[in-house]
């Protein structure tokens, strides 16, 4: 795993943003879940390297990331703890990639 998402806390928001994208489409490769969270692919996998490993996720035979139920549990925990703390729920809108 890289370093720099290990030795360092995730972004909760990017987190949430992956796994809301994935909710949304269920198996998708890691092209098309870089493409719709807008990170990069470099940064996606580093983030998909440690959901991995806290098992929120896994990458099938074919390579396409799939939502496991504890990462599914998280995002719903994730979201409340947001509501209640921050008090919204708001993703940065992103840019199109150029």
């Amino acid at each position: 795993m890289n370093s720099e998402i290990q030795s360092s806390k995730p972004d909760l928001y990017v987190v949430a943003r992956i796994i809301k994208s994935l909710k949304e489409k269920n198996k998708v490769n890691k092209t098309t879940l870089a493409i719709s969270t807008g990170l990069a692919y470099d940064k996606l996998v580093r983030y998909l390297d440690w959901m991995e490993n806290k098992s929120f996720i896994i990458i099938d035979e074919n390579g396409l990331v799939v939502l496991t139920k504890t990462g599914l549990e998280v995002y719903d925990e994730l979201v409340q703890w947001i509501l209640k703390h921050v008090g919204q729920l708001k993703f940065p809108r992103l840019r199109p990639r150029t």
